[in-house]
């Protein structure tokens, strides 16, 4: 499974020419992505028939800058269609905030939902598995480090033996040399953004890069 960032409409038609299997859907990606307005979600959700999972996330790092904005965002996106989502938070410890992941799933009951690359920030990723697989998640977006996935591979591999009802989903500076590898010890999703905006985050992106990538995954 190939899932590809998008920011908006043009994206998601880009992507789907290219073969992409799911859209995550975020804006301001110098902020590393924040949740859309509605208005941005209605216009991706006309451009495609890809599953399109929406960030949840109002502040850079990953405690929740304002927890009330949040859950009204989730339940305006909920609102207007949106059935999947992406959302995790960490506390001061650097541990799951799960009172705050569970806040914001309270709006958006019965989604599908990704565990996102808060995960690689927290003090024990390992050990953060067991938590956000517990809060029901379906898949986690990891790199295995801060850094990325080159410096994630042997988390990765570790993570990939505890799959289950989570699948876990690779992206942070993914490099197609990796996937081999990856697939080598049980990973079957894969999550780009960068690689497939060969012109940076203010170019398009590329129907041929995504297609590059649907090729390989």
């Amino acid at each position: 499974m190939l899932e590809v960032i998008a920011l908006h409409a043009a994206d998601a038609e880009a992507a789907q020419a290219g073969g992409a299997d799911r859209l995550e859907l975020t804006v301001d990606m110098a902020s590393d992505g924040l949740t859309p307005p509605v208005r941005v979600y209605r216009e991706v959700a006309a451009a495609t028939d890809l599953p399109v999972r929406v960030m949840l996330r109002d502040a850079t790092g990953f405690a929740p800058g304002d927890p009330d904005r949040l859950r009204r965002d989730a339940a305006a996106l909920r609102e207007a269609g949106a059935s999947e989502f992406v959302l995790g938070f960490l506390d001061g410890d650097g541990r799951v905030d799960a009172d705050a992941v569970r806040a914001v799933l309270a709006e958006v009951e019965g989604c599908a939902w990704t565990f996102h690359r808060a995960l690689d920030h927290s003090a024990d990723p390992e050990a953060a598995w067991g938590v956000v697989t517990g809060l029901g998640c379906d898949t986690v977006l990891a790199a295995g480090s801060p850094r990325g996935v080159a410096d994630g591979l042997p988390v990765l591999e570790r993570l990939a033996a505890r799959q289950g009802d989570a699948r876990l989903l690779v992206g942070g500076g993914l490099k197609a040399g990796q996937v081999a590898p990856l697939k080598a010890v049980g990973v079957t999703a894969f999550h780009v953004g960068g690689a497939v905006r060969p012109g940076g985050w203010d170019a398009p992106l590329s129907a041929d890069a995504v297609r590059t990538w649907a090729n390989l995954v």
